[in-house]
């Protein structure tokens, strides 16, 4: 959403940048042809100076030789016009890589996970089928210690009797 806002902004700021330049070229043009007439016609014309002559301490008044004029500016406005062009184009195309880029560190961390949570599972279902064998197995032993200790009650109640009569039973046999 965020790269998309950024594009549409980048696309909005070169249209804006281009359409300006297109303007202010043709505008230089009819500048251009404008002042390329009035200079044919001052060459025709001599203009003689209006009204009195400038007062003592004042110069004539001649035209800035550092000022360009309005041309010159608006060919300024126009070459800054491109580099802001330029510049967008170049921090769209930083910012399209830079995106890139992302969505890669993403998706292979993406599939990294995928495949961690794949192992996982595999380990963790390998160790719940340890646990049911494991169950099974200890019910098994637990029923077997339960024979064997039954069974122990059953031999220790017979030599029990052995024992207590063996006294008797020696003796009626000796008496037999």
């Amino acid at each position: 959403e965020d790269r998309e806002k950024e594009n549409k902004e980048f696309q909005t700021t070169v249209a804006d940048q281009r359409e300006t330049q297109k303007l202010l070229k043709a505008a230089l043009s009819v500048l251009a042809d404008f002042y390329k007439k009035s200079e044919a016609a001052s060459l025709v014309q001599k203009q003689e100076p209006v009204g009195p002559p400038p007062p003592a301490g004042f110069e004539t008044y001649n035209k800035n030789a550092a000022s360009g004029g309005v041309m010159s500016m608006i060919e300024q406005i126009i070459s800054d016009a491109k580099a802001m062009e330029a510049e967008a184009i170049r921090s769209e195309e930083d910012a399209q890589k830079a995106y890139e880029d992302f969505v890669k560190e993403t998706n292979a961390s993406i599939e990294a996970k995928s495949k961690d949570i794949v192992e996982k599972s595999e380990v963790r279902a390998k160790a719940e089928e340890e646990l049911v064998e494991t169950k099974e197995a200890k019910e098994a032993v637990m029923l077997e210690l339960e024979q064997l200790s039954n069974y122990n009650a059953q031999l220790h109640q017979s030599c029990d009797f052995v024992l207590k009569n063996f006294d008797l039973r020696q003796t009626a046999r000796d008496e037999e």
